[in-house]
């Protein structure tokens, strides 16, 4: 497949994901919940989807319990929303990019007040 047509493919998958973890009433689900990357194969069967929280990587593991769970529901609402011959098959994964982001800040933030501080 073109990887222009690809990455167009990745983006609509991850916006429509986006908008349908918004309807989920799981409550492992709720919450600060991201997603960090859509991987999609080049003939659209599979799907990887990579989410982190701000809490920490054992609540993404919790969400993505919950993703699971509820894989069924968000791949017809894909299929609803997206126009592709066969709706990829979903994988989460759960990352702790969200958490590792916060403490790099942090850390260059108190670098930042050390280097302030000094005479």
């Amino acid at each position: 497949m073109n990887s222009n047509k690809l990455g167009r493919v990745t983006e609509d998958i991850r916006r429509e994901l986006t908008a349908v973890f918004r309807k989920l009433k799981d409550p492992r689900v709720q919450g600060m919940i991201s997603i960090v990357r859509v991987e999609v194969s080049r003939d659209l069967s599979y799907c990887t989807v990579y989410i982190s929280a701000m809490e920490g990587l054992d609540r993404a593991k919790e969400a993505v319990k919950g993703l699971k769970s509820a894989s069924g529901f968000i791949r017809r609402e894909l299929g609803e929303n997206l126009s592709l011959r066969k709706i990829p098959e979903l994988t989460f994964r759960a990352t702790d990019s969200i958490e590792y982001g916060a403490n790099i800040s942090r850390i260059l933030n108190e670098l930042k007040e050390e280097k302030h501080d000094k005479p």
